[in-house]
């Protein structure tokens, strides 16, 4: 019987995925997080699906080190790359980002025209129209690699003249075809949603997977049974992150999004798992 108490296992090549635990805190507050941010090695958006597989197995084989109930894949790529694997390692419920919130965008367009923008990797997968026209046969998807998008939310240019101008170049294109909704399609995009939204004009609706897969996770764990019942006592460690470099830099850009203090981000050495 796994244990309904034990830590939630979230990983992602970088910070990005720190959307998403942003989200299962709000969504899911009883719940204890161990996140794991591959900054040594990231991005994975340009790396080939067999590094991207072997890179998301030891990180794994780390999480479960740290007796997780669950795993979420926070990143897209890996998700695109490597959740069939995961699955098939892993005696525990996985879940990836890409299929919340392709689900949610085949309900919310009405035109049937569907952009996904993302990392070069996860656009070239097709992982999400895959999955829209499992759902939607007949709706058009369109692809938009921005791989500008995550230096310039790293670098906390979230509002800024240069973010507003490269995001202009990459979304005229979606713009000029016509799509009413939008696949924020890494964990990155949610913080530039302002900018991204004022540019797409209000008749597009923006899907955030972050959103989406924290509201997936909820229904994963009322249905296994598996969610906390315990508030978290004064002086427990309910949020652990670890990463593989750049400890006191992700322990920042973390502090910048995540209001709930990350107290500390211990650095591991990923490859040994």
């Amino acid at each position: 019987m796994m244990n309904k108490n034990a830590p939630i296992g979230v990983f992602d090549s970088g910070v990005g995925g720190l959307t998403v635990v942003r989200e299962i805190m709000r969504q899911l507050p009883n719940e204890k997080i161990v996140y794991f941010g591959d900054t040594a090695r990231v991005p994975y958006g340009s790396k080939s699906k067999e590094t991207v597989t072997r890179y998301s197995s030891q990180i794994v084989r780390f999480l479960l080190s740290q007796e997780v109930k669950t795993i979420v894949v926070a990143c897209n790529t890996a998700s695109a790359y490597a959740l069939d694997e995961i699955e098939k390692e892993v005696n525990l419920p996985v879940i990836g980002v890409v299929k919340p919130g392709a689900a949610v965008a085949v309900q919310a367009t009405s035109n049937g025209k569907i952009g996904v923008i993302a990392t070069e990797g996860t656009i070239g997968s097709k992982i999400y129209s895959k999955y829209i026209n499992e759902i939607d046969p007949s709706a058009s998807v369109v692809g938009k690699a921005c791989p500008l998008f995550v230096p310039l939310v790293e670098e906390g240019l979230w509002q800024d003249p240069v973010t507003d101008e490269i995001a202009k170049r990459y979304l005229t294109e979606l713009i000029d075809i016509g799509i009413d909704t939008l696949i924020l399609g890494c964990t990155h995009y949610p913080l530039i949603r302002s900018t991204l939204g004022r540019i797409m004009g209000e008749g597009v609706t923006l899907v955030n997977p972050a959103y989406e897969t924290a509201r997936e996770l909820k229904e994963l764990l009322e249905k296994e049974n598996l969610l906390n019942d315990e508030e978290a006592k004064l002086g427990d460690n309910k949020y652990r992150f670890y990463v593989s470099d750049a400890a006191e830099k992700f322990k920042r850009f973390a502090n910048s999004i995540i209001k709930y203090g990350i107290l500390s981000a211990k650095t591991i050495k990923i490859e040994e798992y």
